[in-house]
């Protein structure tokens, strides 16, 4: 078994743009953490290159981005489009935050993975990581 099967879950927690309230995300990664994964939280004002590049650096299993300044549709598009040309299609990009439902259905199309409205149990959040990379990583090896 390699060292990347054996290693806790590597989550990154992003807030892109200008979106200053980082309540959520926070309580988010402590959760993760507290559920036994490795986070990553990036802070305020990131662009979704600097979010796929400290992915790329940090080896992550999963992005979780948080957004409740209504630019999901071009967030969460341009992340995926990076991560694609990085060559990090076996990462997981999932989030939350204020995001209509048709526009998670869009999303979702897209490629996305689950997204988590506000009020979104943690553990359900951690569940869903836990069980993606699970899944992704035995398809890896």
């Amino acid at each position: 078994m390699t060292e990347r099967m054996q290693r806790p879950v590597r989550v990154l927690v992003a807030k892109v743009g200008l979106d200053g309230h980082d309540r959520g995300a926070k309580v988010i990664a402590t959760a993760l953490r507290d559920a036994g994964m490795e986070v990553i939280y990036t802070g305020l004002r990131q662009t979704p290159e600097m979010v796929v590049n400290t992915a790329l650096q940090e080896d992550v299993d999963a992005i979780g981005i948080s957004i409740l300044s209504g630019a999901h549709n071009t967030v969460f598009p341009k992340v995926m489009q990076l991560m694609k040309e990085k060559g990090l299609e076996n990462v997981l990009l999932t989030g939350g935050g204020i995001i209509p439902e048709e526009d998670m259905q869009e999303l979702y199309k897209a490629g996305v993975g689950k997204l988590f409205a506000p009020g979104a149990p943690t553990t359900e959040i951690a569940t869903y990581i836990t069980e993606w990379v699970q899944k992704h990583r035995s398809q890896l090896f």
